[in-house]
């Protein structure tokens, strides 16, 4: 039983690949990458029997995955009509293999066909799945999420039977009893359900960390005396994520302590483990690998409590074998391990997860370490059967030469280092003071602009900031994000690995949260856009994306929300700066000049009031004109007042044609020659 699946950013998410032995006979390991391809090996032969590419494996990859117990095999072999084209042994091969999703969905793969049998997702999960449990009689799957809800599927309809809220939390983990009536589950909690009533049987403390796996290990109680109710005093296991214990359970009456009876001490935490059902009062035998590649193998016979944990009995090491000196033995990891059905041989599967190697091995050494050396240097080429992925194998001329990575003439060639000065080997020779450090530049012929410490490489900047957010390094980190070239920031973003987006936006969100008045804030800002705008895709397609930057989305939503009423205001601001600025500048401006642009000076009166009237006629004015002519034929008909009147004429016609030159206020001067 695998641990659970890896390859996610959440740092409680469980470490390690989604793997699984076919039961009872181990015949094959099914193995799904984080790529999204689903592989199936040999166990004897080690060979690749099967891949599989779902459709949705970039944006949906496989987080879990389950065997298909032995005996609903058995039934489905037996009700199967046999066909002429079917092969002899089908029924005995292993058939259905259940794969959970990231994006809550689950996929059955038939092994004996090569190709997706049926698809489960109609009102299921609405979040990735975190385990896969088969019924092993009723033919019925369970599956729990990080939705907090556990889901009864029914496969032969492909629908749901029962869909129920399993926690507060996310439900990580799922165990069926042996007798098929209970179903433990876990999150932060342990709980055992009854699977007829959905109700829940028996409470346990559970863990700190989320739990990664989750089983039964007897079948029957130690104490055979008492009536047995088919879950009572049985004894279970859970290991949880960043816990280097595994703890064992017991269901015990309503009145009893729940509290772990006993547990097993490991040396990092637990990525996959397997064990033997104890039967008998027999030992059980535990298997469990490490994150850090090591297996440790317990034995142990569960009566009652036990204070001290427990440690392992054995620990299996491989490494390769080393070559002096210069190519020192270095450790290989190992992926799964499985009990045979003899249970005194275990399966191990070590090496890469795109070509591991399966090999069994006996324990009879009463050793407490084991370390097998093993050269897979020449194990990296992978195994396919023509027969079955029909491939074929490129015939190549001799005659042609091919470059690959690592053979030479692949790559430039290589410079010789210019010989070092006779003066420095004289130094050494002779005795002398050592060699500075810039003659020691100077000799390996570095350039001086690279040794200049203003600040560090372009081609440094990817690798400092992926180092920074794996280790946390805040030195490191405020180094590479303290940079003001927009240039620089952009060159760094497309080169750095997608694996650091996520966390470069965490952090990013962190900064602009703690530091939100001072430079550096402003500084995130660029990052954050410029991370934003180059990996937009590859942020699409990642289902959980609205989880992990949901702080990050808040913040914006909360600086984005008074920017409209800011930008109301500001356009009433410059409009009222704008008027207070324009009032100013009239008061400002000096008044106009005071002087006559046009003086008109006139000969006789009689000419000036033919000019006049010729001017003023119009056809709005005909009254007034009749009135001008009469009074000056009066004017000529009276002698005694016509001085009076030329001068008071005169005075009104230059007024007149000042007020209609713009120039109202006569000068005395003007008035005198006038007259």
């Amino acid at each position: 039983m695998a641990a659970g699946g890896g390859g996610s950013c959440d740092p409680l998410a469980p470490a390690g690949i989604p793997c699984a032995f076919s039961p009872v006979s181990q015949a094959y390991f099914a193995l799904a990458s984080s790529d999204g391809h689903l592989r199936v090996w040999e166990t004897a032969s080690n060979r690749l029997h099967q891949e599989y590419v779902p459709s949705a494996h970039l944006s949906g990859t496989c987080t879990c995955l389950a065997w298909a117990p032995a005996r609903l095999q058995a039934k489905e072999s037996h009700q199967r009509k046999k066909r002429k084209s079917e092969a002899v042994g089908t029924c005995d091969q292993v058939d259905l293999l259940a794969l959970g999703t990231a994006v809550g969905s689950i996929l059955l793969y038939s092994t004996v066909k090569g190709e997706l049998h049926s698809k489960l997702i109609s009102g299921g999960h609405e979040n990735r799945v975190n385990c896969i449990q088969w019924h092993q009689d009723n033919g019925c799957i369970y599956s729990c999420s990080d939705d907090k809800h556990i889901v009864e599927w029914s496969t032969q309809t492909c629908k749901v039977k029962c869909k129920w809220k399993g926690d507060n939390s996310s439900v990580s983990s799922l165990c069926i009893s042996p007798d098929g009536k209970m179903l433990l589950s876990a999150g932060r909690t342990i709980k055992l359900w009854v699977l007829e009533t959905k109700e829940v049987y028996r409470h346990f403390t559970g863990h700190a960390t989320p739990v990664s796996s989750l089983m039964f290990t007897t079948v029957r109680p130690p104490n055979e005396s008492q009536p047995f109710d088919g879950v009572t005093g049985l004894y279970f296991l859970s290991g949880a994520v960043h816990d280097r214990l595994l703890n064992v359970w017991q269901v015990r009456s309503e009145n009893k302590e729940k509290s772990a009876v006993m547990s097993f001490t490991v040396t990092d935490e637990p990525i996959y483990v397997d064990l033997t059902l104890s039967e008998n009062k027999e030992p059980v035998k535990l298997a469990v690998v490490c994150r850090d590649g090591q297996v440790h193998l317990f034995e142990h016979i569960l009566n009652g409590h036990c204070k001290k944990p427990l440690t392992s009995n054995c620990t299996i090491q491989i490494a390769t074998p080393g070559k002096g000196k210069k190519s020192p033995p270095k450790p290989i990891p190992i992926l799964a391990a499985g009990f045979c059905s003899d249970k005194m041989s275990l399966l191990l599967v070590y090496g890469s997860w795109f070509q591991p190697t399966i090999e069994r091995v006996a324990l009879n050494s009463k050793e407490t370490h084991i370390c097998l050396e093993r050269d897979i240097s020449n194990c990296w080429t992978p195994k396919v059967e023509t027969a079955v992925t029909k491939v074929r194998t490129p015939v190549i001329n001799s005659e042609a030469k091919v470059l690959v990575p690592g053979i030479p003439g692949h790559h430039a060639p290589i410079k010789p280092p210019p010989p070092q000065p006779k003066e420095v080997e004289n130094k050494r020779k002779l005795g002398g003071n050592e060699a500075t450090i810039e003659e020691r530049l100077g000799a390996m012929d570095i350039d001086k602009k690279e040794r200049k410490d203003d600040f560090l490489q372009t081609n440094s900047f990817p690798v400092l900031l992926t180092q920074g957010l794996e280790s946390n390094d805040f030195e490191m980190l405020n180094k590479v994000l303290q940079t003001r070239n927009l240039n620089l920031i952009k060159k760094t973003v497309l080169r750095m690995p997608l694996h650091a987006v996520i966390p470069l936006l965490q952090e990013g969100t962190f900064h602009i949260l703690g530091f939100l008045f001072f430079s550096s804030a402003v500084l995130m800002v660029q990052w954050l856009k410029c991370v934003l705008t180059v990996h937009a895709s590859y942020l699409s397609t990642l289902p959980d994306l609205v989880h992990q930057l949901g702080t990050l989305y808040q913040l914006m939503e909360s600086r984005v929300k008074t920017f409209q009423k800011l930008s109301h205001l500001h356009g009433k601001l410059i409009l009222l700066i704008t008027q207070v600025t324009a009032s100013e500048k009239t008061k400002k401006m000096p008044p106009p000049g005071q002087k006559a642009k046009l003086v008109y000076e006139e000969e006789s009166s009689e000419e000036e009031s033919d000019d006049e009237i010729a001017e003023k006629d119009s056809d709005d004015n005909w009254d007034e004109d009749e009135e001008e002519k009469d009074s000056e034929k009066d004017e000529g008909e009276e002698d005694e007042d016509a001085e009076d009147k030329e001068e008071n004429g005169e005075d009104r016609d230059v007024s007149s044609e000042k007020e209609l030159n713009g120039d109202s206020d006569l000068e005395p001067e003007n008035e005198s020659e006038e007259e």
